[in-house]
């Protein structure tokens, strides 16, 4: 029997790096994928290991070219694991390096507290005709109280939801962005700060309509990103009924439910990047 498509790595690779200049130290939180694809087929059909890099080997590699490198980028670490994997090992035709970075607060020069929600994330994907890399960001929890409605929308005869002008929205913000050359990488604090601002700013008439706003703000603040990619939850935030304790509930008192939730997703492109049909 033929086989498919197949790949292998080394998954959830923790690593902590800390970077001592003087009293004054950086601290890096990391967990590490690295995945092969190309022509494994002997490994699976014959038990012929020639071509098979172990993961355990993969996993001392990061440790060590996150030592000898000194990256402070997170892509930069990938971007270096990556072209180490293609260059010597022949039968991988791509590799991807994936991380994500926990973000930790400054106490003080050597102390820090991790309370921080969103992670930072990145994905190398290098392969023999070119690379590509991805930023982003993952699990960052925001909320605004005001200037969000939703109203207008299809009904049908199951249809129970009132419409409202006035509503939380709430939601744990996904965003990848592509870097549109491996020489312009983002900044990837400011394109996170333009994705706050927007969301805060905006007039929300859906969460459809702010996620577009802030995809076309970090596009058109940021010309290194070709595309960003948003995946905003809708964590929904429920009107508590007290009119049966004789207590009025102008806006003010809510339960958050975890599930079911709302899930919106999309793409925003550069207008001269064919668009999927």
């Amino acid at each position: 029997m033929p086989l498919g498509a197949n790949s292998y790595g080394k998954s959830g690779i923790r690593l902590v790096r800390i970077a001592r200049d003087g009293e004054a130290h950086d601290l890096q939180d990391l967990t590490v994928a690295v995945r092969f694809e190309g022509n494994f087929e002997a490994a699976h059909l014959a038990g012929d290991n020639t071509s098979i890099l172990p993961t355990d080997t993969m996993k001392n590699t990061v440790y060590a070219l996150a030592r000898e490198t000194g990256a402070e980028e997170i892509e930069d670490l990938g971007l270096a694991l990556s072209k180490h994997f293609l260059e010597g090992n022949p039968a991988a035709s791509s590799v991807e390096v994936s991380i994500e970075q926990r973000l930790w607060n400054r106490l003080d020069p050597s102390a820090f507290e991790g309370s921080r929600s969103d992670r930072r994330t990145t994905r190398v994907s290098r392969g023999r005709k070119g690379t590509t890399i991805e930023s982003g960001l993952s699990d960052l929890l925001i909320l605004k109280s005001a200037r969000s409605a939703f109203a207008g929308f299809r009904r049908d005869r199951y249809t129970t939801l009132a419409e409202t002008h006035d509503r939380i929205l709430a939601t744990s913000l996904t965003a990848v962005w592509t870097h549109s050359s491996e020489g312009a990488r983002a900044a990837w604090e400011a394109v996170r700060r333009t994705l706050l601002a927007t969301f805060a700013a905006h007039d929300s008439a859906s969460v459809q309509h702010t996620l577009y706003a802030m995809g076309e703000a970090a596009l058109g603040g940021h010309p290194q990103l070709a595309r960003i990619r948003l995946t905003m939850p809708n964590r929904h935030h429920l009107l508590v009924d007290l009119s049966r304790f004789g207590i009025a509930n102008e806006n003010e008192i809510f339960v958050a439910t975890e599930e079911p939730y709302g899930l919106i997703e999309a793409t925003i492109t550069r207008e001269t990047e064919r668009r999927p049909r």
